[in-house]
């Protein structure tokens, strides 16, 4: 039986009003800059840590597999909020922008295309389509935003025209396309885990739109990779 519109839609006012409170959130972190986003930061990887935990307590563990879990979920969640912190403040919103534009390209393409599901056990609404739709939106994305940056920075003294067509542009749009598959990733990630969990959603900490770990999930093996790069670990 098909859902009618007006109940698979009935909470989007709430959506609509919690993503407008985060991103103004969000903004005015950005807007103050310094111990404003560090604050943001740390509160975003506690909060995510404590579903993560969460999340692994509702499992049928043993006690030292469950250690084991909680130890992996400081790791990852620690590490991609430390590597957050140490990046330039400039290349956050960069980051960001690659993981909305993998989420947004994929949901467009997903939905516009359909076809082969990459892992219906883990992700039933996950795409080839949507995967390589997400991997140009970022590629794009990533191409078009170097190219604006260097020209703003007025050190080449290229237009962005010209930057477009430069040979790291190709750089760019790899990088990218390769950054989508890593949000991808952290997507499968956390629905694997909530999965195993037979939870629907990280928790119920944001209105309409479940957990901070449900929002971020693709954002954290994100900014491990830009985060190590950075720091030429890679």
């Amino acid at each position: 039986m098909r859902v009618p519109l007006a109940i698979r839609t009935s909470d989007l006012p709430k959506r609509a009003a919690s993503a407008a409170v985060m991103l103004a959130v969000v903004a005015l972190a950005f807007w103050v800059g310094g111990w404003a986003v560090t604050v943001l930061i740390v509160a975003v990887a506690a909060a995510c840590l404590w579903e993560w935990q969460r999340m692994v307590r509702t499992r049928s563990l043993s006690t030292f597999a469950k250690a084991i879990w909680f130890a992996g979920g400081v790791l990852y969640i620690g590490l991609a909020a430390w590597l957050l912190l140490e990046l330039p403040l400039d290349a956050l919103p960069v980051i960001i922008g690659v993981v909305i534009f993998t989420d947004s390209c994929a949901y467009f393409a997903g939905r516009t295309f359909g076809g082969p599901k990459i892992a219906p056990r883990i992700s039933p609404s996950k795409t080839w389509a949507g995967l390589l739709g997400g991997m140009l939106g970022a590629a794009l994305f990533l191409w078009i935003i170097m190219a604006v940056l260097i020209a703003a920075d007025g050190e080449t003294g290229q237009g962005v025209g010209e930057l477009l067509l430069a040979p790291m542009s190709p750089v760019y749009a790899a990088a990218g396309a390769v950054l989508a598959v890593a949000a991808q990733a952290g997507d499968f990630f956390e629905s694997w885990m909530k999965r195993k969990a037979a939870m629907k959603d990280s928790s119920n900490l944001i209105p309409g739109h479940g957990g901070v770990f449900d929002r971020i999930d693709g954002l954290l093996p994100v900014a491990i990779l830009v985060g190590l790069s950075f720091m030429n670990f890679l």
